[in-house]
């Protein structure tokens, strides 16, 4: 929500709209990089760690945001951005002044290769070599994703150190936890070793074509992890989620929130990256996380800013991605599943992918690589909370981003009076799931169905709930026999005895 009247969502809006967070029966919110910062990778490129950019509004601001929250019984947690910083950061100005200083190797340095070429061959997230040249310095230095977002040196103790005290800066203003990212591009190969040729071809960029066996996933890692989360236990009730993806995903989501040393949980990319919807992709994402000792705790996401909204990644047809019955199954079936759940903005009101012309796009991976890929812009278009006003009542200004016609339609202020809508079928399913232990803390255990019909049970403290989900649009036969009593919770018109209707849902 932009309150200011610039076009671009602040601070100040987001305040003014957490009642609408708070309506919803969520525990709390995620915001993203409000730092100051160029934005050339929209906030996750920090200039200052401890303040706020002026585009989001000030610390003032910030303060009053999080004095709301609290008042509402919401949570906030922020990003920390601790792999890299804008090459605007007064760090990274210092450090490339001479290869002598008190922050010489705060960052990655190195000599060219005797052709002149670059120290390796890692390729960056974002296109080409992630090593450019700095004629003042003299040296190439690291960057995994633009070149303007240079890697911090995160072995050097003198690192961690400053990245710990920003960290320290806002949990002292009382923030309830962090959301760490790109953790597992912290720490690189110091020998500056060569990726190997992948396996095979993952994607459509150079990125894909490489092993990243070393320009990340270093094994020093969880020790640096570690002072994080001795951190963390200086406040107590604070909370922390990792992110990381890549080929080993799953592998660093549980060595980074393993056992009382490590963060708090990790949230999964299986759904993020999944093409289609399937109980066999929901089953082994579930069962990749047991319930077993010095086991981390998983989260789950369908849909997240860097990756196509859910309800359009995964409908097969157009008819579909427009059902809202589409919609409230996906909301009902994340916040079933054993583990903590991020759902994103939007999610709550089914919204679509947004169609964003070329001439429109902001995001850098988006411009360099068109049109083999639409970027991160569909799904980060300005929430449409009032259908007849202008830009959807998100701004009285033009917005950075446009707002899709079909989002407007879908806005908050038509489904708020509307009981049979995906923003009340949520509020109803969470307001029903607080009262439900075995869906907070239960485990898990899955029964054997026909796709695509999934079933499981949740169970804890001696009390088993059944969840039975029809993944499809087409009406499906119960997988079990035998059921009995009603339903605890229904979806579109699920009921135990008769046949499952399409994208149906029941709890009993």
């Amino acid at each position: 929500m932009d309150a200011s009247g610039d076009g671009v969502g602040d601070l100040k809006g987001i305040t003014d709209k957490l009642d609408h967070i708070a309506s919803l029966g969520v525990d709390g919110i995620w915001l993203s990089p409000f730092f100051t910062s160029p934005m050339k990778d929209f906030g996750y490129d920090v200039a200052d760690f401890c303040d706020v950019d002026p585009i989001f509004g000030t610390l003032a601001d910030f303060d009053a945001l999080l004095a709301r929250a609290h008042a509402l019984g919401l949570k906030v947690i922020i990003d920390q951005v601790y792999s890299h910083t804008s090459d605007q950061h007064p760090w990274f100005q210092e450090s490339r002044k001479a290869r002598t200083g008190d922050k010489a190797d705060w960052y990655v340095w190195a000599d060219a290769k005797a052709d002149g070429g670059p120290p390796s061959n890692w390729m960056s997230v974002f296109m080409g070599s992630s090593w450019t040249w700095d004629e003042g310095r003299g040296q190439y230095y690291l960057h995994n994703f633009l070149e303007s977002q240079p890697d911090l040196n995160v072995h050097n103790p003198d690192v961690q150190d400053a990245l710990l005290e920003a960290g320290r800066f806002w949990l002292d203003r009382g923030v309830d936890g962090f959301r760490m990212d790109a953790v597992n591009f912290m720490m690189h190969d110091p020998e500056l070793r060569d990726n190997p040729k992948a396996y095979e071809y993952r994607g459509d960029k150079p990125f894909d074509l490489q092993e990243h066996l070393y320009n990340q996933s270093h094994a020093d890692i969880p020790k640096f992890l570690e002072r994080v989360r001795a951190l963390m236990n200086e406040y107590p009730g604070t909370f922390t989620v990792a992110e990381v993806g890549g080929e080993r995903a799953l592998e660093e989501m549980q060595l980074f929130t393993r056992g009382e040393t490590g963060l708090n949980t990790a949230y999964s990319f299986e759904f993020l990256e999944a093409d289609t919807l399937s109980a066999k992709v929901i089953r082994e994402a579930v069962e990749a996380w047991p319930d077993a000792p010095g086991m981390g705790w998983p989260s789950f996401t369908f849909s997240n800013h860097d990756r196509p909204r859910a309800v359009s990644r995964w409908a097969t047809e157009t008819a579909i991605e427009d059902n809202p019955a589409f919609a409230k199954m996906l909301n009902m079936l994340i916040l079933s599943l054993r583990g903590s759940v991020c759902l994103y903005q939007g999610e709550e009101l089914g919204l679509p992918q947004a169609h964003v012309p070329f001439e429109r796009l902001t995001d850098p991976e988006a411009i360099a690589n068109w049109p083999s890929t639409l970027g991160r812009d569909g799904t980060r278009t300005p929430m449409p909370w009032e259908a007849n006003a202008d830009h959807a009542g998100f701004s009285s200004h033009e917005p950075w981003l446009p707002v899709d016609p079909r989002h407007a339609a879908r806005a908050v202020s038509v489904q708020e009076g509307d009981e049979a809508s995906v923003l009340n079928a949520l509020r109803a399913f969470l307001k029903y799931r607080k009262g439900e232990p075995a869906l907070i803390k239960g485990g898990i255990r899955f029964l054997e169905a026909p796709e695509p019909v999934l079933a499981f049970e949740r169970t804890h403290e001696g009390e088993t709930l059944m969840c039975v989900f029809n993944l499809s649009g087409k009406p499906q036969d119960w997988p079990v026999a035998g059921v009995s009593g009603g339903a605890r919770f229904s979806l579109n018109g699920a009921a135990p005895g008769e046949r499952l209707p399409a994208f149906g849902a029941c709890i009993f």
